[in-house]
């Protein structure tokens, strides 16, 4: 355990303002790992502080599976994996009772669910009853096997990929479920001099290990974290604003299906993890915008005549935002 992990643990966690070297820390060494994403790894760090499961896509290739191993290396946290495929059954990520001869008694075999960091891999490759397992132990934080609750070690976070260009032999996920996610975080492609970079160090042998990132904290910093972003102030004018936001998507014209309540307490609880990253101990509207994109994109859907024009997703909830007026700081 390195000196830095040592005085985050005598400090245990004082202040949001106090913990602003971690933050940066954080963002530096996944840096380390992932190019030219560093929207991509703020978005990742809020949700994890705000105790929520990311949907991540992005073509394949551009280093998911990096971030994820980096991040659980920074808190020395368990990292597991589950490559989703048609034939994928719910126990092969739950786990199962075996009977065990020896002892003449049943054992139980936990499955890859039981770490800190999830990937799963391609969720939408896998039909709806392994996909909901999943997402059960996401939303109860606990595991059923034969009668038996397990409860998961905190913190618990899944990251979920998606490949935007291959439907085929796919079953996407259904609204209800989607919203069990905080954010639906988009990965693209690098700038010509990030992509660069990447080329070069990887073909020179420096290499983008994500074990050579350093540990800055432990799991139970973590979950301190976590404990402080959900108790940081959040107004009521700053609620209002949030909300509103999301009444705005049911009522727009072009959308079909616009964001229920669970979205508008995903806003604030991702926008008091913004708060608590930039040493603020309350939310401002600010947070609040920063948070809407993510936190919407995969809780609305267009209208068919909207979607065929070319408009996206993302271009009708950018609208909304400007449109909905902020309370004064």
């Amino acid at each position: 355990m390195n000196e830095s992990h040592e005085a985050l643990s005598e400090e245990a966690v004082a202040s949001p303002v106090a913990e602003q070297g971690l933050v940066q820390q954080l963002r530096s060494e996944l840096r380390k790992v992932v190019f030219g994403q560093d929207q991509v790894i703020d978005q990742v760090i809020a949700t994890f502080f705000a105790g929520g499961h990311v949907l991540l896509e992005g073509k394949p290739g551009l280093g998911k599976t990096h971030l994820v191993v980096a991040l659980a290396n920074t808190f020395g946290g368990a990292f597991g994996r589950i490559q989703f495929t048609p034939d994928l059954m719910p126990s092969d990520v739950t786990g199962f009772t075996l009977f065990d001869m020896k002892s003449q008694t049943f054992q139980v075999r936990k499955g890859p669910i039981f770490t800190n960091l999830l990937l799963a891999d391609e969720i939408n490759r896998s039909p709806a009853k392994t996909q909901a397992a999943l997402l059960e132990v996401m939303q109860e934080r606990q595991v059923t096997i034969d009668g038996e609750t397990i409860k998961l070690s905190p913190p618990f976070m899944t990251l979920a990929t998606q490949n935007p260009i291959e439907q085929e032999g796919t079953y996407p996920l259904p609204e209800a479920q989607l919203d069990r996610f905080l954010m639906k975080v988009v990965m693209d492609y690098p700038t010509l001099e990030e992509e660069a970079k990447v080329v070069k160090d990887v073909t020179s042998g420096a290499g983008l290990s994500p074990e050579s990132v350093a540990q800055l904290c432990s799991p139970e910093d973590v979950v301190a974290i976590q404990e402080q972003v959900s108790n940081i102030r959040c107004v009521d004018e700053v609620v209002h604003y949030a909300v509103n936001i999301v009444r705005a998507t049911r009522s727009t014209q072009g959308i079909s299906l616009g964001s229920g309540t669970r979205g508008a307490i995903s806003l604030v609880r991702i926008a008091k993890s913004y708060a608590y990253m930039a040493g603020r101990d309350y939310v401002i509207p600010d947070d609040i915008k920063q948070s809407a994109l993510p936190v919407l994109r995969h809780r609305v859907q267009l209208a068919p005549e909207l979607a065929i024009s070319g408009q996206k997703v993302d271009d009708a909830i950018t609208s909304i935002i400007s449109s909905v007026e902020a309370p004064r700081q």
